[in-house]
């Protein structure tokens, strides 16, 4: 029953994403690729918003974005990723993607926007 999906190949950065979002009262559940998120996704009601990466294997997170559109669900999506290719932002903007940060990951940065997508 969280309210935050970290989806993110990195042990690293799901821990850290985490973490910082629980010290502020979040509920966060992870997934390690695309398809994981997927499955949370359908398995997970509460979930509100996604946080996501783009490269990681199985199946990357536009891919998995594109997915969430085409199934009909309306969750807001921040990607946090190393790329930053305008090309790739712009594929995000089409799937709905509603943020990009590029890693790493400044939560103090990000927490006020969090909050908005999720209240």
């Amino acid at each position: 029953m969280a309210q935050v999906l970290v989806v993110d190949d990195s042990s690293t950065v799901r821990n850290e994403v985490s973490t910082f979002l629980t010290s502020h009262g979040i509920d966060v559940d992870t997934a390690i690729d695309g398809i994981d998120g997927l499955s949370k996704i359908d398995s997970d009601s509460n979930i509100k918003l996604i946080i996501c990466d783009v490269n990681m294997p199985n199946m990357d997170g536009l891919t998995m974005v594109e997915k969430i559109k085409a199934s009909g669900k309306e969750l807001p999506i921040i990607m946090l990723t190393t790329e930053s290719n305008p090309s790739m932002k712009q594929r995000g903007k089409d799937a709905g993607v509603k943020g990009w940060i590029v890693k790493p990951f400044n939560g103090a940065a990000a927490i006020g926007g969090i909050k908005k997508l999720i209240a």
